[in-house]
């Protein structure tokens, strides 16, 4: 870091997660549910409360760094048909990180072959299972990542840069974040053990990659906009969506009395679609026009947008930041995508 370079430490510019959000709901369902859809509910609670668990030795890790870095939680990227959780994002001065979280129970063994081995316990009985790599799951997500990324570069030669630089400016982490996880990776090869660490080696990791880097340290400013870039391509995560609604519907088929909580849901879910409706929108906007996606309208707006509706151009003079010249130039598109849903 230069030496009249301005100290921002590590900034969170998204904090929260759907989980958290999903656990939240499914525990007022919980308060509501007869004996049998309860007991779903509640072991739903439990499995995602330990992912959230992970998540947060993870996040205090990161605020307690003492780096300059801004950070991304729970950002969800879609390109084409492609799609990527991230749990996540982390700029530094040097580079982009892509972060992994695994709360595994028990064990985990990778052999020579990049495979990984669990092994836990189950009555007393011990128990080993192979799962889904980690590596080529976070692999996935940087490459849709990357996609949208690239996307947004204005001109080939811009985009030949960002791809020739990509390896360099981004890497993939796998984050151990179960303290009582043992990872035993004698026999791995060094490019699957580079990628695999625990909660309590990542700053470590961090700041070795970033001190072994030939790149120069990036200003703030530039930090800053490239993780506003993600945080407005983000989009909310259907998949969670779908799984807290199924619940909801099980406890309407079992008979449970209907409460002003299922109306609030239904309400919410038609926000988070027309939020991924006016963001994709935003998105693909400020791509054509070449300008920063506040530009088109910014969160706020949005939200305004989203809770007076407006049916008309009129209508839409009433929100704010929307003037005669953006009505007229975006008013007939998002009245018609306000009434989408």
């Amino acid at each position: 870091m230069g030496l009249f370079t301005k100290k921002i430490g590590p900034v969170f510019l998204k904090e929260e997660s759907e989980a958290s959000n999903y656990i939240e709901k499914l525990k007022k369902l919980s308060e509501e549910a007869s004996d049998d859809i309860k007991k779903k509910i509640d072991e739903q609670i439990k499995v995602a409360s330990y992912g959230v668990y992970g998540e947060q030795n993870i996040a205090f890790e990161l605020k307690n760094s003492g780096m300059d870095m801004y950070i991304l939680h729970d950002i969800f990227l879609a390109a084409g048909e492609l799609t990527a959780q991230i749990d996540y994002i982390v700029i530094t001065r040097k580079r982009t990180y892509i972060i992994e979280c695994k709360n595994l129970i028990g064990d985990i063994e990778i052999d020579n072959k990049g495979n990984f081995i669990r092994t836990y316990e189950v009555n007393g009985k011990k128990k080993k299972e192979g799962i889904y790599s980690p590596i080529t799951q976070n692999e996935r997500h940087l490459n849709v990542l990357k996609t949208i990324r690239k996307e947004s570069k204005g001109n080939s030669l811009t985009k030949m840069l960002f791809e020739n630089n990509f390896e360099n400016n981004y890497k993939s982490i796998v984050v151990l974040a179960n303290p009582k996880t043992i990872c035993n990776d004698k026999y791995a090869k060094k490019e699957v053990k580079d990628k695999v660490i625990r909660a309590d080696q990542l700053i470590k990791y961090i700041k070795n990659m970033d001190a072994a880097s030939n790149l120069g340290d990036s200003p703030e400013k530039h930090m800053y906009e490239l993780a506003n870039f993600y945080l407005d391509a983000s989009l909310p995560n259907k998949s969670d969506y779908s799984r807290k609604y199924e619940e909801m519907l099980e406890l309407a088929s079992n008979k449970v009395e209907k409460t002003s909580v299922d109306q609030a849901a239904i309400n919410e879910l038609r926000n988070d679609e027309l939020i991924a409706i006016l963001k994709k929108f935003r998105l693909e906007t400020s791509r054509e026009e070449k300008i920063k996606p506040f530009y088109v309208f910014n969160d706020a707006q949005m939200n305004e947008l989203i809770e007076k509706r407006p049916r008309t151009k009129e209508e839409l003079l009433s929100v704010s930041g929307f003037g005669p010249v953006k009505v007229e130039k975006y008013g007939e598109q998002l009245i018609k995508l306000l009434s989408l849903v």
